[in-house]
């Protein structure tokens, strides 16, 4: 039984930071922003735009571009972030009511920036496991650029961090778009290289915790994880984007459009050099900068409007998130005949 992509959603804020600005705040060059860390711009969150807020917003979207009432949606998968609302708060709930998925059930889940990838396995999985779930529907926002810190070099790969929300409607027998499979990797040697030092049972929120700033995300390791991450990240980043290709039943040379979550440009260059791609298989978020888990969406969206990905291609959704886990999913896009 194939599962298809019937429509996806996209929020982006209406503010923003430029890379002068972030260079600003940071006390750096802003060639080195710009150039180094590839961030032109990135889109921050106004007043209005909260995490769960985002993923509503992107998730109408996508159900009304797909022409269904949301009534036929059995399952809502909430793709943001932790940093939500409130605390202790499921926010999938909220959202399948604000979006009129009344006949649903919904639920969290969480995998920092490889969420996205990770939810079309577990929804494909239940989809397949489940004769009674048919449409599955993954929405959520990011805004973890409120936890960094330009004062905090050792966060400065982080400081691409931004805001936005992201949606994408499944529907099983949809011959259109097929989710192949899915490859994911973690390793927890990382799992405490990169937190948020107070607000957790170990280090409560105080007022001296948010004078010293131990609210902002922190790297606790950087020589150890910058050792381990040079032995690691990239080799674990093509190896899941072969192997979810491998499982689909293609190889590198199939690869017709790969969207790729931002992260410094050397290392968006060296992954398409790697993979044999040209730069135009591929779009460079150096004018949105890192909105997590939502990045794959962005990418395909804008790689759709601009007419990079068409009819039969292979598009390959890739992700890496602290912690540390990398993840590819491969789909074919368009009608399977």
């Amino acid at each position: 039984m194939q599962i298809g992509i019937v429509s996806t959603g996209l929020y982006l804020p209406e503010e923003y930071l430029t890379g002068r600005e972030i260079a600003e705040k940071a006390g750096i060059p802003t060639n080195v922003v710009e150039e180094k860390m590839g961030i032109k711009k990135k889109y921050v969150p106004g007043p209005d735009d909260h995490t769960c807020e985002m993923g509503i917003i992107a998730a109408k979207q996508a159900i009304e571009r797909a022409g269904i009432n949301p009534l036929e949606i059995d399952v809502v998968i909430y793709i943001g972030e932790e940093h939500k609302e409130y605390p202790l708060w499921t926010a999938g709930i909220k959202l399948q009511e604000e979006v009129g998925a009344l006949n649903a059930w919904a639920f969290d889940v969480a995998l920092r920036c490889g969420t996205t990838v990770m939810a079309l396995k577990v929804a494909k999985s239940l989809m397949m496991a489940d004769p009674t779930t048919n449409t599955v529907l993954l929405a959520g926002g990011y805004r973890n650029v409120d936890f960094i810190d330009y004062k905090n070099p050792r966060t400065r790969f982080m400081f691409n961090l931004g805001a936005g929300g992201g949606a994408i409607l499944l529907k099983k027998g949809h011959n259109e778009n097929i989710l192949l499979e899915t490859e994911l990797v973690t390793d927890g040697s990382f799992s405490e290289d990169v937190v948020v030092v107070s607000g957790g049972t170990k280090s409560p929120i105080t007022k001296e915790a948010i004078e010293q700033r131990t609210n902002k995300l922190d790297v606790l390791d950087p020589e150890g994880m910058k050792q381990r991450l040079e032995q690691k990240s990239m080799v674990n980043f093509i190896k899941v984007i072969r192997e979810s290709m491998r499982k689909s039943g293609y190889k590198d040379e199939d690869i017709s459009y790969l969207a790729m979550l931002h992260m410094k440009k050397s290392a968006h260059e060296y992954v398409l050099k790697e993979l044999g791609l040209s730069g135009e298989q591929s779009i460079y978020l150096e004018d949105y900068g890192h909105i997590g888990q939502i990045d794959q969406i962005l990418s395909l969206e804008l790689a759709l409007k601009e007419g990079k990905v068409k009819e039969g291609d292979l598009v390959v959704f890739v992700s890496a998130g602290i912690g540390y886990a990398w993840g590819a999913t491969t789909i074919k896009w368009g009608k399977v005949t």
